[in-house]
């Protein structure tokens, strides 16, 4: 039987939720939504470019955020998961990119779709560099900061991650996951989300932006998505009754999350679902059974 962890806020600033709010939990890949987040608002403030190529390559930080630069991931790779599953150090940065880029491009930048790890792990390198701030110093000022969400911090450890409401902790080092993995609570996780879509982050233009969709499809087996799309940072679709949806999953070892924003419901509603496992869909589902009670 799955704890569910979850809360939700609605348009009009209704808050509530379920199960532990204040337990810090991995992010996994809804980190890539606060990276892409970073990423625009130095695009905002003219500090990067999102269509120029990135460091010379043919594929440009837009690409890179929404994952049709053509590059392979390390999460194919059986060495990796045989690694991590050993509870081996990570690698380091050039053995992870030798091992990943020996796959080969899947396709030229811009004529396909295929999820990337390694191409997140750039945009950081790329916002990093560009602002001369590392990650958790950009999260802090452009979203923790402003949106006053003080349990959210970048894990680097294993005593870090030891800290933190997941079976794995204290087993698992958070280096394997190569562009980073910010933790907090279940609240800071749907109010980050409820200060994006109310314009607390991102200008018009830029959320406008952030929200173009690339199109991937209909309904996915065991998870209530009933169409699909990727945005820059976004998982971007529907998911059934409870009709347009935006944000992210994302999982590990031991855990799983659902962090979405339902712009069609009553009135707009953010939330996020924090559970053990290893299947987002049912923190998918479990969120979606939430959000359509929230009045």
């Amino acid at each position: 039987m799955h704890k569910f962890h979850s809360y939700c806020i609605s348009a009009s600033g209704e808050e509530r939720g379920e199960g532990n709010f204040d337990a810090r939990f991995p992010y996994w890949s809804f980190t890539k939504t606060a990276i892409a987040i970073c990423a625009l608002k130095l695009c905002e403030r003219g500090i990067l470019q999102p269509d120029s190529p990135v460091d010379g390559a043919a594929y440009t930080l837009r690409q890179l955020l929404n994952h049709t630069a053509g590059l392979p991931d390390y999460g194919t790779l059986k060495a990796y998961h045989d690694a991590v599953a050993a509870g081996e150090q990570p690698w380091d940065r050039q053995t992870l990119l030798s091992a990943a880029l020996a796959q080969g491009m899947l396709f030229a930048p811009g004529e396909g779709w295929s999820y990337s790890n390694v191409g997140y792990m750039l945009v950081r390198e790329q916002i990093e560099a560009a602002s001369g701030l590392d990650l958790a110093q950009l999260v802090a000022e452009i979203i923790s900061t402003p949106l006053g969400l003080n349990s959210i911090s970048l894990v680097t450890t294993r005593e870090q991650f030891a800290q933190l409401h997941c079976e794995a902790a204290g087993k698992y080092h958070p280096g394997w996951v190569y562009h980073g993995c910010l933790a907090g609570n279940v609240r800071d996780a749907a109010r980050l989300l409820h200060g994006l879509f109310t314009g607390k982050l991102l200008n018009a233009a830029w959320l406008a932006e952030m929200r173009v969709t690339y199109p991937l499809g209909g309904a996915l087996e065991g998870r209530p998505w009933t169409a699909c799309g990727y945005a820059l940072g976004l998982m971007k679709g529907a998911m059934g009754k409870a009709g347009r949806s935006a944000g992210h999953s994302g999982g590990g070892p031991s855990c799983v999350n659902a962090v979405y924003y339902f712009p069609d419901l009553s009135e707009p509603v953010s939330g996020a679902c924090f559970t053990d496992g290893h299947d987002e869909g049912e923190a998918e589902t479990e969120l979606v059974r939430l959000v359509q009670n929230v009045r």
